[in-house]
């Protein structure tokens, strides 16, 4: 018996299938985990015994830096939002209330403008331009370098309307994958929402997941922030927050506000304030029951 450490890239029926030293090891999790209601998750990090002569087994699940519910992945690093410039227009209320679940969620959100060769791409760049937030254009030479390094040793999600461009970014990000403008999941042979199972699989030197949740990224329904969290899931409100005439200030027009003023000023995107606001008025109507 051999101890070896992996990440687990596929689970399917009671098996997990773990990586290690670029080889795949079909295992199973120790009874333990279900005696103490811990599921493994595809992207854990795990230590795996590998016999000879019994079955694989799952011994250890090492910290997780994150997870999502549904779909139930863990470990993302990145996620690339592609907003297109035109067909489908920009959703920007869309948009922010992912880009605020991923930095909840301690998920890197990069922001990759689409059809900027269609239409002008000012209207998503001035909405993003001091949000902190990287902006890539793939419009321009150099925009899937910058991204394949990016995605280099880091486990990457996509999302984005329907139609916004992601299975051509990802053509272009890996030829081999050969992708018909259709979901990553018909090219890996599943049937089209058939599953809500995750997958990894190797891309510009780290993993992307595949999974037909990311092509909606249902966040709203399946991660819940806390309305007096959502403040700080706007990387450019932070430096504001605690000058606020009010420590119970909710930013959302309150007497002395800070982030107001920078709006005001024009420091702050107001359409991303006005988002923050629309998500904030959305999460006081959330009992905290609902909150896990």
């Amino acid at each position: 018996m051999a101890k070896q450490q992996g990440i687990i890239i596929k689970g399917i029926g009671g098996f997990y299938y773990v990586e290690s030293a670029d080889t795949v090891y079909e295992c199973k999790a120790r009874g333990v985990f279900r005696k103490s209601r811990i599921t493994p998750l595809v992207g854990d990090f795990v230590t795996i015994s590998v016999n000879e002569n019994s079955e694989n087994t799952v011994d250890e699940i090492h910290s997780r830096k994150n997870f999502l519910n549904r779909p139930p992945v863990s470990n993302i690093d990145n996620l690339i939002i592609v907003i297109s410039t035109t067909e489908p227009k920009p959703n920007f209320l869309v948009s922010d209330r992912i880009i605020a679940n991923a930095e909840y969620k301690n998920i890197e959100p990069i922001i990759a403008i689409s059809k900027g060769d269609i239409f002008s791409e000012s209207a998503v760049k001035e909405v993003y331009a001091n949000s902190g937030i990287k902006v890539i254009s793939l419009s321009e030479n150099g925009s899937i370098e910058e991204l394949s390094s990016l995605m280099k040793d880091k486990t990457t999600a996509f999302t984005g309307n329907s139609g916004v461009g992601k299975s051509t970014l990802l053509n272009r990000l890996a030829p081999e994958l050969n992708l018909a403008t259709a979901p990553i999941s018909q090219k890996l042979g599943r049937g089209r929402h058939t599953t809500r199972q995750a997958e990894l699989f190797k891309v510009c030197g780290g993993f992307v997941v595949d999974t037909p949740g990311f092509s909606s990224f249902d966040f709203e329904k399946n991660e819940i922030i806390p309305k007096n969290e959502l403040a700080y899931c706007f990387r450019e409100f932070r430096e504001y927050l605690n000058g606020c005439k009010f420590s119970t200030c909710s930013h959302t027009g309150d007497k002395g506000c800070k982030i107001c003023e920078a709006v005001s000023d024009g420091k702050i995107s107001k359409i991303r304030h006005e988002n923050y606001i629309s998500l904030y008025k959305a999460a006081s109507e959330i009992n905290e029951w609902e909150i896990k």
